[in-house]
């Protein structure tokens, strides 16, 4: 586990957790090998409680954030007979419902428990006039190759771009650029 010799104490060995359960999705990521388990093992070893991260990390939601998940999640809209998933959320989303634009991050991954699908994105509009997307996969739909053609990038299973342009416009050109992605796969 310490490749750099450093002895990893017992206040490490929490946020050493959670960075690592994180980053691997709760384990569920391709990218999770036996490896980061035995790591995983060891940090427990050290005092790490597992239960404690996880509800620290996401069972500690506002009131706006979750008023705000429901107005968003409402708006999934399917495409490529189910295969792409996406939705959006506009600046007036988080001046009606008190949330702030850190309240999105992971709504994208809601998207992709949708049974069938194999792609979803999320745009965001920021008060700069900008829109951020959030782009993931859990098939072989590439979605860093679609945030490069938007100046973004990632990787296979998760990437993201920000577009300088009016939204709606911007929300069609990834809406567009998805759905090609998505349709190659089918050929």
């Amino acid at each position: 586990m310490n490749a750099l010799d450093y002895p990893i104490t017992p206040e490490m060995a929490a946020p050493l957790y959670g960075a690592i359960a994180t980053d691997t999705g709760w384990f569920r990521f391709s990218s999770t090998t036996s490896e980061t388990h035995r790591v995983i093992a060891e940090l427990i070893d050290l005092g790490a409680e597992p239960d404690v991260i996880y509800q620290q990390l996401h069972e500690r939601h506002s009131i706006e954030r979750i008023k705000l998940v429901g107005r968003i999640l409402s708006r999934v809209e399917l495409e490529c007979n189910g295969q792409l998933a996406h939705v959006y959320v506009q600046w007036k989303d988080f001046t009606e419902t008190g949330a702030k634009p850190i309240d999105t991050e992971d709504l994208v991954n809601e998207c992709l428990r949708i049974a069938g699908t194999k792609a979803a994105f999320i745009a965001v509009e920021q008060q700069n006039q900008t829109t951020k997307f959030s782009l993931r996969s859990r098939s072989d739909v590439d979605v860093s190759k679609v945030a490069e053609i938007f100046g973004g990038g990632g990787h296979k299973k998760a990437a993201g771009a920000v577009l300088n342009e009016p939204f709606v416009k911007a929300r069609k050109k990834v809406l567009d650029a998805m759905i090609e992605a998505v349709q190659a796969l089918s050929e």
